[in-house]
C-alpha cells in the first residue's frame, strides 16, 4: 500500500485483525519518507509485516521509473532503521522451501536442511541426496517475500498501463472500477511479471487492450477457489483475502485509483488449502 496514504489505508483493512499501533505507525511514516528520498524512488509502498518468535520484519518496496520491474526489497525490525535485501533468485527460493517452521526475527540466523536428490536434467538444481546444507533467515526472508508477491500481489484492471517503451506506468486517468466491475474477479490481475500468460481464444484477444492487459487474471488461479471476495463497510469496500497465504488482503474503493494490498502474517503457506476446498 502506498506510504502516503498508511494511516486510511490499515484503517480499511483493519478486519485483518493484525494492525499496527500508533507509535509503529508514525515511525513507518517518518522513516519511509526518509528512504524514499535516499534511495531516489519515485514511489516508496509499505509491503507488511512478517511476524517471528523474538522479532518481526517490517517490509517496503521502493519503486524507481518502472513500478513493475526492478522494485527494491527492505526490510526493518523497529520501523526505523533499514536494510536492503538483495533479489531473489530461483536458488534462493527453492533452498527456502526446504525449509520449514516460523522465522526467528533473526537475520542472521541459519536453518539447517536435508538436500533432495538432484535430476539429470537440472544438474544445478540442489545439494545431493541427503547432505546437509543451511540457509540464512535473511536469504529466506527474500524468498519467502518474492513468493508472496508472486502469488498474492493483487491490482484492479486498468491501474496500471504498458507505455510503448514496455514502461510499467500508473495509469493516471484510472478511476477506479464500477461496483459491478468490481465483483469480478476476473478484473483482478497478478501483479507480477513471472506468471506465465495464458492461453486466449481469438475472441478473448479481441477484447483486450495491450495496453492494460498484460498481466494474468486471478480467475486462472489453480485451485479456483483461492479468494474470498467481499464487500465491508456499507459496500463502499471491496475486501479480497488470499487463502493460500493467509494474512494477505487487498482492498480497493470503488469509483475511485484507491486500493493496495497489505501482508500481516508468519509467512507460512497454507498448503492445505486444496484439501479444505
Amino acid at each position: 500500500m502506498n506510504a502516503e496514504a498508511l494511516h486510511f489505508s490499515l484503517e480499511l483493512v483493519a478486519s485483518l485483525g493484525q494492525g499496527l499501533s500508533s507509535e509503529q505507525k508514525a515511525a513507518l511514516r517518518a522513516s519511509m519518507v526518509l528512504l524514499e528520498r535516499d534511495y531516489r524512488f519515485s514511489r516508496i509502498l509499505f509491503w507488511g509485516r512478517i511476524q517471528g518468535l523474538q522479532a518481526d520484519y517490517y517490509i517496503a518496496q521502493g519503486c524507481t521509473q518502472d513500478q513493475l520491474y526492478y522494485r527494491s526489497v527492505l526490510y526493518s525490525l523497529n520501523c526505523l532503521d533499514w536494510s536492503l535485501l538483495p533479489p531473489a533468485t530461483e536458488k534462493m527460493i527453492q533452498e527456502a522451501s526446504m525449509v520449514q517452521g516460523r522465522f526467528t526475527g533473526d537475520p542472521s540466523h541459519e536453518y539447517e536442511y536435508i538436500g533432495a536428490k538432484k535430476t539429470d536434467d537440472d544438474e544445478d538444481a540442489g545439494p545431493e541426496e541427503g547432505e546437509i546444507k543451511s540457509i540464512k533467515e535473511e536469504a529466506r526472508l527474500v524468498a519467502t517475500i518474492a513468493l508472496i508477491d508472486k502469488e498474492g500481489a493483487v491490482v484492479p484492471r486498468g491501474a496500471f498501463i504498458r507505455s510503448p517503451q514496455g514502461h510499467i506506468e500508473i495509469n493516471r486517468s484510472f478511476q477506479g472500477l464500477s461496483m459491478t466491475e468490481a465483483r469480478k474477479l476476473s478484473n483482478y490481475f497478478h501483479y507480477t511479471e513471472t506468471l506465465k500468460p495464458q492461453i486466449k481464444t481469438l475472441q478473448e484477444k479481441a477484447d483486450l487492450d495491450l495496453a492494460t492487459d498484460f498481466l494474468t487474471s486471478l480467475e486462472h488461479d489453480i485451485p479456483r477457489v483461492s479468494w474470498s471476495l467481499q464487500f465491508e463497510r456499507g459496500n463502499s469496500v471491496l475486501v479480497m483475502r488470499s487463502l493460500m497465504w493467509p494474512g494477505l488482503i487487498f482492498f480497493h474503493l470503488p469509483m475511485t485509483p484507491h486500493h493496495g494490498y497489505i501482508y500481516i502474517g508468519n509467512g507460512q503457506r497454507n498448503i492445505d488449502l486444496p484439501f479444505m476446498l
